[in-house]
C-alpha cells in the first residue's frame, strides 16, 4: 500500500471499529449462505447423532476456512462431534458450550450470528464462531449449527488499517498524574544542549533518511528509524546527541518525496518542542515523536499525558493551549 503523499490531507478515516465492522461484513457474506444450506439438512437429523456426523462430515468442505463444525441444542449442550480436517473428534459430544462468549451474544432475527472475536480454549489463539439457527418444519428454533474459526485462517481485507490523524488525548498512568504536583523539572543533559540535540535531530531527519524518531528529554536519549533500514531501530544517547559528527555515519538521503511532512516544517515542529520542555517546571515535556510518513507528532508531558496530533495542527497550538490561559 502506498504511504500518504506529502501534506496528506484532512480526509476522515475510518475509525478502527469502522474498519472491524467492514471486515466483520465481508466475512458474514462469505459465511452465511453455506452454513444456512448445512443446517437446513441437519435439521432433518436433528436429535441423531450419527447422522449429524456424517453430514457435518460431508459439508465440511464446503464452509471456506472452517476449524470445526459442531451442533448444539438450544440449551448450549453440544449434540454432535466436533468435525475437524483430521475428522471427527468425539469427546466433544455432549460438551456444554453455554458459558463461551458467542453463546452470550443475541442472535439476530434472521438467523446468524458471528460472533466477536475471542480467544479458543483449544488453541489459546483468536477465533470467531458463526452460529446458524436451526429450525424444524414448523419453524421452531432447535439449535444451533456452529463454526469456529481460526483468525489465521481467515481472509482480510486488501488494505492495511491506516490511523486516523485527527488529535487524540490519551491519559497515563494515575499514580503519576496524582502525584505530579510532587515534583518539579530537574535538568538533564540534553536540556543543557537542548539546541544543539534538536538541530541535530533536524539533520538526521531532512537529510540523513531518519523518518521516525522518538526524544526522551528526561534520560537524555533518542531512539531513531531510517528508510534504508526500517525494520532496526538505532539508540543515540546524549554524547550521540551533543555531537555533530553523529551524522557522519547516517549517509545523506534524499528526503522522501512521499513524506506527509513537508521538510520545511521539519525544523519548526522541532522548535516548538523547546519551550514545551523548558517553559513550566511541574507541567513538562518527557517524550515527542515525529513520524514523516503518517505525519503525526506526538508529546507525552510530566502528568503522563499524551497528545498525538497532526503536524500541522501542532503547529498552529499557542502557549494557552498547552499550559492554560493564565500561564
Amino acid at each position: 500500500m502506498a504511504r500518504p503523499r506529502a501534506g496528506g490531507g484532512n480526509e476522515m478515516k475510518p475509525s478502527l471499529k469502522d474498519s472491524i465492522y467492514v471486515q466483520r461484513e465481508r466475512l458474514a457474506q462469505i459465511l452465511h449462505e453455506p452454513l444456512a444450506h448445512l443446517a437446513e439438512k441437519c435439521a432433518r437429523a436433528w436429535g441423531d447423532r450419527t447422522r449429524l456426523n456424517e453430514l457435518l462430515l460431508e459439508g465440511f468442505c464446503r464452509i471456506p476456512h472452517r476449524t470445526f463444525l459442531y451442533c448444539l441444542g438450544t440449551d448450549g449442550i453440544q449434540i454432535s462431534d466436533n468435525v475437524a480436517e483430521t475428522g471427527l473428534l468425539s469427546e466433544h459430544f455432549g460438551r456444554d458450550r453455554s458459558s463461551r462468549p458467542y453463546m452470550k451474544e443475541a442472535v439476530p432475527s434472521w438467523g446468524f450470528l458471528l460472533s466477536d472475536a475471542y480467544i479458543s480454549l483449544f488453541a489459546g489463539r483468536p477465533s470467531i464462531t458463526a452460529l446458524q439457527v436451526v429450525r424444524a418444519d414448523n419453524g421452531v428454533v432447535v439449535g444451533y449449527l456452529g463454526a469456529d474459526f481460526d483468525l489465521r485462517n481467515l481472509p482480510l481485507t486488501a488494505e492495511l488499517y491506516e490511523e486516523p490523524s485527527h488529535w487524540r488525548q490519551i491519559k497515563g498512568d494515575p499514580a503519576i498524574r496524582g502525584g505530579v504536583f510532587q515534583q518539579c523539572r530537574i535538568e538533564s543533559p540534553m536540556d543543557r544542549s537542548l539546541e544543539q540535540s534538536l538541530s541535530i535531530m533536524e539533520e538526521l531527519l531532512t537529510q540523513r533518511g531518519v523518518f521516525q524518531c522518538l526524544m526522551h528529554f528526561s534520560s537524555s536519549q533518542a531512539t531513531i528509524w531510517t528508510v534504508n533500514d526500517p525494520f532496526r531501530y538505532r539508540l543515540l544517547d546524549h554524547d550521540a546527541l551533543s555531537d555533530p559528527d553523529v551524522c557522519l555515519v547516517y549517509p545523506q538521503t534524499p528526503y522522501p518525496l512521499d513524506a506527509a511532512i513537508p521538510q520545511q516544517c521539519v525544523s519548526p515542529l522541532l522548535g516548538a518542542l523547546r519551550p514545551l520542555r523548558l517553559t513550566d517546571e511541574t507541567f513538562y515535556l518527557r517524550l515527542a515523536s515525529i513520524n514523516l510518513f503518517n505525519g503525526m507528532i506526538s508529546v507525552t508531558f510530566s502528568c503522563d499525558g499524551s497528545h498525538y496530533m497532526r503536524y500541522d495542527e501542532f503547529l498552529t497550538k499557542s502557549h494557552s493551549f498547552w499550559f492554560g490561559a493564565g500561564a
